[in-house]
């Protein structure tokens, strides 16, 4: 089983130690007690289908039924979470998030315009110090690697790696599982391909990537669309590149209709941490600590590896022998992740400032 060990991401930031986990002024009865009154929290961008976020969400509310959760665009990207909180900074309504889950490159750009409220959960200790905010404003959660999810019924033959994706025998096949301008796993995406090619992560692996896109898309096997499960089994994307867990997640739900592949590529194999964080501007802040309370106890890091996902907490779990055996066996064998490459914050910025700006100028394929 790939481990975590907190090195790989050379973040910035030692871990502040904290004497309390919910502050000195507030115990964690007073923190039900306050969120309940609140009575509800508003998330965005959750799919239930990703990392088993509907079965963490359905914990939460069975937890805490007093508190209604108001989910927002469940298929929104990192960048429209941002959005959405820089839109609603007057607003307490409906329409204002509480808390986001991002991309790692997300956290720190939103703490620098004010964005985020800190916080530190009980279970702060035991999070990497390189995986989270000094300060408290956002926490790595989960993480996994790219990869494809092939049709057998349409493709015979699967991709073994990104170069083969620019085979003739893949045209109209290949889709991302986002808007590289908006999407963080799309960005990575568009990032891997470009450390395929031989290219040094950050600018000169956006570039790569870039022109592998391009390249994909003069060869008409780029489909502009946002991929799902739905779209490989209709035949509209045969191949769809997306985290591991979201493509083992839908290979369940597609439940053998058609037979599905998982492959981890070859080369660029590139391991993505999301972020939590909460909204400066949360109308409901009690009832959002109590949500990244859920999120970072065992129960819901357990969640994530239920939907595939190897939660930020999983050393301190094995450690501790909390993580059920039959688990870790539905999981990819370790061996596939022995090479992934954790870009650095500094990497996937630099990336991320290219790909998201020049992917209309240089690829010309509008996803949507």
């Amino acid at each position: 089983m790939f481990k975590f060990t907190g090195k790989i991401l050379s973040l910035t930031g030692a871990a502040l130690m904290v004497t309390t986990a919910i502050g000195s002024a507030q115990s964690m009865d007073d923190l039900v007690k306050a969120a309940k009154a609140e009575g509800q929290l508003t998330t965005i961008a959750l799919p239930h289908d990703w990392c088993g976020y509907g079965e963490v969400i359905a914990s939460f509310k069975a937890k805490y039924p007093e508190i209604t959760v108001n989910e927002l665009n469940p298929d929104a990207g990192s960048g429209d979470e941002v959005e959405a909180i820089r839109a609603n900074k007057d607003n307490k309504g409906a329409q204002a998030p509480d808390v986001i889950d991002v991309g790692l490159s997300f956290g720190p750009s939103a703490k620098g315009e004010g964005l985020l409220m800190p916080y530190k959960v009980s279970t702060w200790d035991s999070i990497p110090d390189s995986a989270k905010d000094a300060e408290g404003y956002w926490y790595g959660d989960y993480y996994g690697v790219l990869s494809f999810m092939v049709n057998k019924d349409l493709v015979k033959d699967s991709p073994k790696d990104w170069a083969d994706l620019l085979k003739p025998e893949f045209a109209n096949s290949v889709a991302l599982a986002g808007d590289p301008r908006a999407s963080n796993q799309a960005i990575q995406s568009v990032h891997a391909a470009g450390l395929s090619t031989g290219a040094a992560a950050g600018e000169a692996a956006g570039n790569a990537g870039l022109d592998f896109f391009k390249k994909l898309n003069a060869a008409g096997n780029f489909v502009p669309v946002i991929g799902k499960p739905a779209t490989l089994a209709q035949g509209q994307t045969p191949i769809l590149i997306n985290w591991d867990y979201n493509n083992l997640a839908g290979r369940d739900t597609l439940n053998g209709n058609p037979p599905t592949e998982i492959v981890i590529p070859a080369t660029g194999v590139v391991a993505g941490v999301y972020v939590q964080a909460i909204s400066a501007y949360a109308p409901h802040p009690n009832a959002a600590k109590l949500w990244m309370e859920h999120l970072y106890s065992d129960e819901g890091q357990i969640g994530w590896l239920k939907g595939y996902c190897h939660p930020i907490r999983f050393n301190d779990l094995a450690k501790n022998g909390k993580i059920p055996q039959e688990m870790l066996d539905k999981m990819p064998p370790a061996e596939a992740y022995q090479e992934a490459a954790f870009p650095t914050l500094e990497q996937q910025a630099a990336s991320k400032e290219l790909i998201t700006k020049q992917w209309d100028a240089v690829v010309g394929a509008s996803v949507k």
